[in-house]
């Protein structure tokens, strides 16, 4: 044998007497049977790359036990298990009911992809009660598109109330689960019927890599999310699986520190006299905080902060005047960012009700002092700014 062929067969075994602590990234398409007919034989295992080999595995079994999934499922982003979970039970001429507190990209493929699918998308205010929300279901509503707390505004909704009421009707819930990252609030064991986030967030952790999940508890369902997968094509890199899975291993460890943080910030804002309003549902003074404190078992470090009145040009001053903080889009890394958000709500359907510039805020890792002497700073430049 060549000793070219010997090199490379013997790097792929592994002895069997020990292990490393994560899987191995197996970067293959293709995957060598030891028979002829087992090439075929899907009960053998995985017959072929795209299937997902050991850091997929690894990262969806972890998944499934951090959601309390029967099933889960991974996609390239937070988008796509969005979007793929919605097609895969929808139908042409059914009717989605989401949260005017949507995000963005979301309302984006209901208002135009799923449009001209013939699936109409309606939307009520992020703040209705359960029975509010079913007061706007007809016989053709499929499914209900919740997301707790909203994006840019983190109204928390009534998740539990809205899937029993939905159940009753034969309706299906979905819920943006990207905010709790599946940690902080469990939408499975609350009657949700699929919990769907961006593991480029917060199970990520490092800003480094983009996934999304769709987990389920429903075997029926597991199977339809299945065959959308499949027909649609979506696969994730074994690199980015194992990234992923790198990242939920120190989740529990993380949030914590990143709502301590968060609290911090957000409750010296709060005494700020730059400062309307600091969005922000483990507050006390939040409207939602009652809801909040039911359903969650912690926050994380997003939240978003009202301005008193001035120019937008003064708000993007603040920003700019800031050292510590990043500005860009995305968050749920170690890093604190921040982004002048009142443009992204333009497509609202409902008034937000917001008199000052709206930022978006992202408490990363590092010491709370530090980036409350930042925001010090920024705040400063808006007063002068607003003043003159």
């Amino acid at each position: 044998m060549d000793e070219r062929t010997r090199l490379i067969r013997d790097a792929t075994r592994r002895p069997a007497d020990r292990r490393p602590v994560n899987p191995p990234v197996e970067r293959a398409t293709t995957v060598l049977m030891p028979s002829a007919a087992e090439v075929h034989d899907q009960t053998r295992g995985v017959t072929y790359g795209i299937s997902g080999l050991q850091a997929h595995r690894a990262l969806t079994a972890a998944l499934c036990e951090l959601e309390g999934a029967q099933e889960a499922f991974l996609t390239p982003t937070g988008l796509s298990a969005v979007t793929v979970a919605m097609m895969a039970v929808l139908e042409p001429g059914c009717e989605v009911l989401a949260t005017d507190a949507v995000y963005g990209p979301t309302r984006r493929f209901c208002d135009r992809f799923l449009k001209r699918w013939g699936v109409t998308t309606r939307y009520h205010p992020p703040r209705a009660t359960a029975e509010e929300v079913m007061a706007h279901a007809t016989e053709r509503t499929r499914l209900i598109l919740m997301e707790s707390p909203g994006t840019y505004t983190f109204e928390v909704q009534d998740a539990p109330g809205v899937a029993r009421l939905a159940r009753e009707r034969g309706v299906l819930t979905m819920v943006d689960n990207t905010w709790a990252a599946g940690l902080l609030f469990k939408p499975l064991a609350h009657g949700v019927d699929i919990s769907v986030q961006a593991l480029s967030k917060y199970v990520g952790g490092h800003s480094d890599v983009f996934g999304g999940s769709i987990a389920v508890a429903d075997p029926k369902l597991a199977r339809r999310m299945q065959v959308a997968i499949d027909d649609l094509g979506w696969f994730v890199s074994p690199d980015d699986a194992w990234l992923m899975l790198r990242g939920l291993r120190t989740l529990a460890v993380r949030m914590p520190q990143h709502h301590a943080n968060g609290l911090d910030v957000a409750r010296w804002l709060e005494e700020q006299p730059e400062v309307a309003r600091v969005l922000h549902p483990a507050l006390t003074s939040s409207p939602d905080h009652t809801l909040w404190k039911r359903d969650f078992s912690g926050a994380c470090g997003l939240f978003g902060v009202e301005l008193k009145p001035g120019p937008r040009e003064a708000a993007e001053a603040c920003l700019d005047a800031l050292e510590l903080f990043g500005l860009g889009v995305s968050w749920g890394g170690y890093e604190s960012l921040a982004l002048v958000a009142h443009a992204r709500t333009a497509d609202r359907s409902f008034p937000l009700g917001l008199e000052g510039p709206l930022l978006r805020l992202h408490v990363g890792l590092e010491a709370p002092a530090d980036l409350i002497a930042d925001l010090r700073r920024g705040l400063d430049r808006y007063a002068e700014l607003t003043r003159s």
